[in-house]
């Protein structure tokens, strides 16, 4: 008992003493840490962090807003509903750089100009908010993420919102989103199918590494850049080819060619069950979520619901409602396509909507030629 009230008092020592910021020095140094995109596809957008060096304080560290913990209850369903919580975290640079270097990463640096008192706000802040509720955040892919919260956190030093975002402001969320995942063709194509209507609004908010890095460079305050010294840590080496074979649209445009080139009725039901299913999927989790990006999702008027009821009144050779349940799918597609003809990820979608129209030709010709069969036998 007396160890357990010992170690208990150590570590309130510990954590008391952790919470007490040093005093920086007129040598110290504030920077912006960009991290290039990776390869997984947690890192498929890069990461920013803050990076604190003083050296007559032994002081080199960097603060990222970026954690998580996989070990969270129901990690993935908090993911999807949008209540996971991240936190910041810090670790030494030569730590944090050797990581990135590790996963081929590119890092660079931007030292910022700012006032000595500029300067020991800030690191107070960061400390502070390791060892109270400020350490936790609710992420939100596009309005809260890593490099969000450095953005908000540099914000307040400055006084005002002086940080905005630089580059295409004109273009949707969804056209700046895509170019990470060239070399990633399912997942582009995934994100693009999860997500709705918001990412097709102007990219307004600054919410992207890069992008603040660019603007950071850009910026000036009080008459001064913003930015008084850029250093590259490391260069990706671009001889490293990580492209799985198969992750490529090639793979897609065979398989739903093969499907369409058997022409099997049992190969389109499994098409349909699959596509229907999707559409429930997304119904459900833009009912569910907390996430803005996946709300209003109007592919399901593609992975359509109804085609899992369209297989059910084909096998049941039900005219009525089979012919009510074309209308629904064709108008719903009809509506889709005019809808999709201005959008970043048509041309990602564009074997679906064809895969869909050759499929409900099929049924709808089987099924007539079905009726005129039964019509001369009864006649």
């Amino acid at each position: 008992m007396k160890t357990k009230i010992l170690y208990l008092f150590f570590l309130m020592i510990s954590l008391v003493s952790k919470s007490q910021n040093y005093p920086l020095s007129e040598q110290s140094k504030i920077s912006v840490i960009t991290c290039d995109k990776g390869d997984e596809l947690h890192s498929l957008f890069g990461h920013t962090g803050i990076r604190i060096q003083d050296p007559n304080r032994n002081i080199d560290t960097v603060f990222n807003f970026g954690m998580f913990d996989f070990s969270t209850p129901n990690f993935y369903l908090k993911f999807v509903k949008g209540d996971l919580q991240y936190y910041v975290d810090q670790a030494p640079f030569e730590h944090f750089l050797y990581a990135y270097r590790l996963d081929n990463r590119s890092v660079y640096e931007q030292e910022l100009t700012l006032s000595l008192e500029q300067k020991q706000q800030l690191f107070d802040q960061l400390t502070k908010s390791l060892y109270s509720d400020d350490k936790f955040y609710t992420y939100k892919f596009i309005d809260k993420n890593c490099t969000t919260m450095v953005v908000d956190q540099l914000n307040t030093i400055y006084g005002e919102n002086i940080i905005l975002k630089t580059d295409e402001k004109n273009s949707s969320y969804r056209k700046v989103l895509n170019p990470y995942m060239d070399n990633l063709y399912f997942e582009k194509l995934g994100i693009n199918i999860i997500f709705g209507y918001r990412t097709d609004e102007a990219a307004e908010q600054l919410f992207l590494p890069i992008e603040l890095f660019n603007s950071l460079h850009k910026t000036t305050f009080q008459g001064k850049k913003l930015v008084n010294k850029e250093t590259i840590h490391f260069t990706r080496d671009s001889s490293i080819k990580t492209q799985s074979w198969w992750n490529k649209s090639l793979l897609l445009y065979f398989v739903l060619g093969l499907i369409l080139l058997l022409r099997s009725k049992w190969v389109f039901y499994v098409y349909l069950t699959i596509a229907g299913l999707l559409g429930i999927f997304l119904l459900t989790v833009g009912f569910y979520s907390d996430h803005r990006e996946v709300l209003m999702n109007y592919n399901v008027l593609l992975f359509n619901p109804f085609l899992l009821f369209l297989i059910y009144f084909y096998r049941k050779k039900n005219k009525k409602w089979l012919e009510i349940t074309e209308k629904i799918l064709v108008v719903c597609l009809f509506t889709y396509i005019l809808f999709m003809l201005n959008k970043a990820h048509l041309g990602i979608m564009a074997p679906f909507i064809l895969t869909h129209i050759l499929i409900f030709i099929f049924f709808h010709r089987r099924f007539r030629k079905l009726l005129t069969t039964k019509k001369k036998y009864s006649t």
